[in-house]
């Protein structure tokens, strides 16, 4: 017997936050062999995998357990290689003008689309068997020269709730990502968010989508009035000029990113700039759907609907956090927000008047405690308005997100910029959640805090 692959993930999608269990045996070498341990020279990669010429990124051993097999989990290998994109790819744009690797811009305030820089890498797996061989003089590990190569395996940033229904087939197992893949009507962005949302007019956002057949060739965006009568429409093309990159097998083309909200298209359509100068969208939405090149719509309808301006004058708050498919969703906190501001320094004594130099001089401004660096840091409690069930349910990852910003709205900033005032790093010190249903709750409110996570760090005397 050789080397074989007895139990591997049943799908070749895989949100790198599952189990990547994988079982290989040699029940030959097992049964009559000494010191067995069982290879695993695992590859990871942005591009195809090719066994004979790349370089594994390690090598990895298990000894037989007690059913004579070698069982691995690569979970937390895997993890370090995939990772939010907060800047968009290279050939997307920001208000017409190309990202280049030295003018980056973050990836939700992008025009149209931009592939992914860390969110998708591809891994392969080759095993191997080892054990003693008593019949040389010394005695040495030797390899049985058989081995067992794994498919191809699509890794991206996401992770696994509980709750997540996982199938078996042989053994295999493993969550099915279909509905994430826009081939189908119905289909999924990558979003657990309610198919109905809430944004201002000058609010930033992206819908991103696993793309690894080249199904999607447009995305349209219909504006639609207060009162449910069309106001045009832009047909988005999945290709180059517009940020999509030519597709192909690199995982950059595997998982896209698509501006959709309020603010990306104030940045290039003439269209919706138009109306929002005659103010004709305030109130109004936008519908946002996936087409084949068929013109077959393969995506839920996402609607996205236009606050009117609060007339109390509350500032709002968009946050943006990473979500359970390892892209972004957003929510703007239109109601009473309040910031406060904590200082922390460091204090000295100091010396009243002149004592270096020829003449004492009485300094008024000199003399008693001092302080030597104040540091700030600001904390923002942000309220909802009435929300859902649907909403109420989303808002569970925001709370479970390790990363959680500030996103700032349109502004007519030059495109050269170093756009630094659009994201800032929070953390959300709300530590508890508890889940509002209509039935217990009846209206439902939700109150959260952040907390800024730079501080502002003021001269030093």
């Amino acid at each position: 017997m050789a080397t074989q692959i007895e139990q591997k993930p049943l799908y070749t999608q895989l949100p790198v936050g599952q189990e990547v269990i994988f079982i290989v045996s040699n029940s030959a070498i097992v049964s009559t062999e000494t010191k067995v341990k069982f290879i695993a020279e695992v590859y990871v990669s942005d591009t195809a995998i090719n066994i004979s010429t790349d370089t594994p990124i390690g090598t990895f051993k298990t000894t037989p357990n007690n059913a004579g097999v070698g069982m691995f989990d690569f979970r937390q290998i895997i993890e370090s290689y995939v990772s939010a994109d907060n800047l968009a790819a290279v050939d997307s744009e920001y208000k017409g003008t190309a990202t280049t690797i030295d003018t980056s811009h973050p990836l939700h305030l992008i025009d149209k689309y931009s592939t992914n820089n860390n969110s998708a890498r591809y891994l392969a797996v080759v095993f191997k068997t080892e054990y003693l061989d008593t019949s040389s003089t010394p005695n040495v590990i030797i390899e049985d020269g058989t081995t067992a190569t794994s498919s191809e395996f699509t890794l991206f940033n996401g992770y696994l709730k509980y709750t997540d229904n996982l199938n078996i087939l042989n053994s295999n197992f493993g969550y099915y990502l279909q509905k994430f893949n826009l081939s189908l009507n119905n289909d999924k962005f990558l979003t657990n968010a309610p198919t109905t949302q809430y944004a201002n007019v000058n609010d930033y956002g992206t819908l991103s989508f696993l793309s690894p057949n080249d199904n999607v060739d447009y995305i349209t965006i219909s504006f639609i009035d207060a009162g449910g009568g069309g106001l045009g429409s832009e047909k988005i093309y999945k290709i180059t000029a517009n940020g999509a990159g030519a597709w192909g097998s690199d995982s950059k083309n595997q998982l896209l990113h698509f501006g959709c909200f309020p603010a990306n298209l104030q940045n290039w359509s003439l269209v919706f700039q138009n109306l929002v100068s005659l103010e004709l969208i305030q109130g109004g939405s936008l519908s946002v759907k996936a087409y084949k090149s068929d013109d077959t719509q393969i995506s839920d309808e996402y609607i996205i609907n236009i606050n009117c301006p609060n007339l109390k004058g509350y500032e709002p708050i968009r946050l943006a956090w990473l979500n359970q498919w390892g892209a972004w969703d957003y929510y703007t906190f239109n109601m009473k927000s309040t910031r406060m501001i904590s200082t922390k320094g460091s204090t000295y004594q100091q010396l009243e008047g002149s004592w270096n130099e020829s003449k004492y001089r009485l300094d008024s401004y000199k003399g008693g405690k001092k302080s030597f660096r104040v540091n700030a840091t600001e904390k923002i409690k942000i309220n909802t308005d009435f929300v859902n069930e649907s909403e109420s349910e989303w808002f569970e990852e925001l709370i479970n997100s390790p990363e959680v910003y500030i996103l700032e709205g349109y502004q007519s900033d030059n495109v050269l910029a170093a756009l630094n005032q659009y994201v800032t790093p929070v953390r959300l010190t709300t530590s508890s959640f508890t889940k509002k249903t209509v039935a217990n709750d009846k209206l439902m409110q939700y109150t959260f805090e952040v907390e800024k996570s730079k501080t502002l760090r003021t001269q030093s005397i």
